[in-house]
């Protein structure tokens, strides 16, 4: 990674030209000018949307960087000289979409990737190299392209012990899924290609398979950006009067408006999008996981939605909240703009407890302590984000336990990681009476080591459906 400081400048100039090049943008000034939540945004529909075949160059060009910058540094960082990625077709294992170049859509037969580090030294390096009956691109190089399947695992073996690694990584681990992906009868035929000494120096993957995928280099943080704009933009498009009528649109409608449009702007979603709504008359305790139903939207109801898309290889985590006037109301009640500000100081307290080297459950206890000495009543189930929308890396938090989570919660905050910060809290309404409103917040971030910088910005204002 570069220097630092320079880093962080660069990251801040390129968030600044964002705003000023987006036509849809604008900066959003604080709801109460008493309280100046920074990284304000408010969006007013999604930007630029490169076509299928024009995203071909971007994302190999990505992928060529971080294969070339990012994986050396990690397979010594993770002790490993040999990584071995095997998997066949249908059966593919999940980190070979995130090595593979585009456009690959399956695993040809059985394909098999080696990546070797000869060191520091003068002809030091990773070789990338093919075992296979079809080429992979320019990226690799083919060390064998032979015959049948019998020469295939034979010429695998050979390499192996030709370049005599002294760990060989493999991808199985009992506790993170993306690191599992060597297949019980792939496993099984590898021991049999490897002689004695060399099997003893197998070891499992899974760090440097988890470290692979949760790091983002500068040519992805550079793009990142726009892709969550678009979600977030998406998401202002739904909360408006061009998709909803109080009285008659359903939250239904909403979500399937929400899908879609990502469908036409050729955004692929990672899960169903979400859409509930919350008013008075709907039973909200603060015990309850989670309030919100399904239903015609009405004045006077708060909206929520959850949205989820992939585009260049990055996914996105987005939720945000609506509020559909009454007749008799110019903007949104003063009670739910201090929920919103609530929902807002604890974002502010979750990421301030974001400390390079820290555990997910160590940040979650800390956030969990002064969010609580605030009497805040909330809860927290942030994540990581990138390749996967769910993505490796520390557990901060699970809507169903807000305890501990083993080794998941055990892994450590790295820089350069990015995350769904993701939880809610709780507000009594004056104008309800006294009824609680759950405030659902989740914005796409990423930790430079420093600190956290939302991707596109954060909701600190409602959106209003006029």
């Amino acid at each position: 990674m570069t220097d630092r400081p320079v880093f962080r400048i660069c990251l801040l100039s390129l968030c600044l030209s964002l705003l000023c090049v987006v036509g849809t943008a604008q900066a959003e000034a604080p709801s109460d000018p008493e309280v100046p939540w920074d990284q304000g945004r408010v969006l007013h529909g999604p930007g630029a949307v490169l076509p299928e075949r024009r995203r071909v160059e971007p994302v190999n060009r990505i992928l060529e960087h971080r294969l070339e910058e990012l994986l050396p540094r990690l397979m010594r960082e993770t002790g490993i000289d040999m990584w071995l990625v095997i998997n066949r077709e249908y059966a593919e294992d999940p980190v070979f979409f995130s090595l593979a170049p585009e456009p690959v859509f399956a695993a040809r037969r059985t394909t098999m990737l080696v990546f070797h580090d000869r060191g520091d030294g003068e002809d030091g390096g990773v070789d990338r190299l093919t075992v296979n009956r079809y080429p992979l691109g320019t990226l690799y190089e083919s060390a064998w392209a032979g015959g049948d399947l019998e020469a295939q695992w034979k010429a695998l073996g050979e390499l192996i012990k030709e370049r005599q690694p002294k760990k060989i990584g493999i991808n199985v681990s009992r506790h993170w899924p993306v690191a599992d992906g060597l297949t019980h009868g792939l496993h099984e035929r590898l021991m049999e290609v490897l002689d004695d000494s060399l099997k003893q120096r197998v070891v499992s993957a899974e760090e440097l398979v988890v470290r692979w995928f949760e790091t983002r280099t500068e040519p992805e943080i550079a793009v990142y950006p726009q892709i969550v704009a678009l979600a977030r933009g998406v998401i202002s498009e739904a909360f408006s009067s061009r998709v909803i009528t109080p009285g008659a649109t359903t939250t239904d409608d909403v979500r399937w408006f929400i899908r879609q449009r990502f469908t036409e702007l050729e955004l692929p979603i990672w899960f169903m999008p979400d859409v509930n709504l919350q008013r008075p008359d709907k039973d909200c305790e603060p015990d309850s996981p989670f309030c919100g139903t399904s239903g015609i939207i009405q004045p006077g109801d708060v909206l929520h939605t959850d949205v989820g898309i992939c585009y260049l290889r990055l996914c996105t985590d987005t939720q945000e909240m609506a509020y559909v006037p009454k007749l008799d109301e110019a903007d949104v009640p003063g009670g739910l703009v201090k929920a919103l500000a609530v929902g807002n100081r604890w974002q502010d307290l979750l990421t301030d407890a974001f400390v390079t080297g820290r555990t997910g459950n160590e940040i979650l206890a800390a956030a969990q302590e002064t969010a609580k000495a605030e009497g805040i009543q909330h809860s927290i189930y942030t994540h990581p984000l990138g390749v996967f929308g769910h993505a490796p890396g520390p557990t901060i938090g699970m809507w169903d336990n807000q305890g501990k989570t083993p080794v998941r919660g055990d892994w450590p905050l790295y820089a350069d990681t990015g995350y769904a910060i993701e939880g809610n809290v709780k507000v009594q309404v004056p104008e309800w009476d006294g009824h609680w409103v759950q405030i659902k917040l989740e914005q796409s971030a990423l930790f430079d080591g420093d600190k956290v910088y939302y991707l596109a910005g954060r909701q600190t204002r409602w959106h209003v459906v006029r």
